[in-house]
């Protein structure tokens, strides 16, 4: 069973990270600030890939994102490269860089 963490410190920097059976195999790295969630770097471990984790951690940080009214700064190329794949899935809350 995969659980999905969002874990951050007291300057709002962290990662939700995805664990299964308690070993963590995949995580998001980000920041947030009001009104802006930035996400820098999306690993999964290479025993956990092709498993479909890193969608699921897109997925989770977008649930995220759309309950807290943020907008999304995708440094991360996955991210990144999802968001331009995929623009009407993600344009309400693509911050895009000008």
């Amino acid at each position: 069973m995969e659980t999905i963490k969002l874990e951050l410190d007291e300057k709002k920097h962290g990662a939700f990270n995805l664990y299964v059976d308690d070993k963590k195999l995949g995580e998001m790295t980000v920041s947030i600030k009001p009104g802006l969630l930035t996400v820098y770097h999306t690993g999964v471990e290479p025993e956990a890939e092709g498993r479909g984790y890193a969608k699921k951690l897109l997925d989770e940080m977008t649930s995220y994102v759309r309950a807290n009214n943020l907008m999304v700064l995708p440094l991360c190329p996955y991210v990144h490269a999802q968001f331009k794949r995929h623009p009407d899935e993600y344009q309400d809350i693509w911050k895009k860089q000008s």
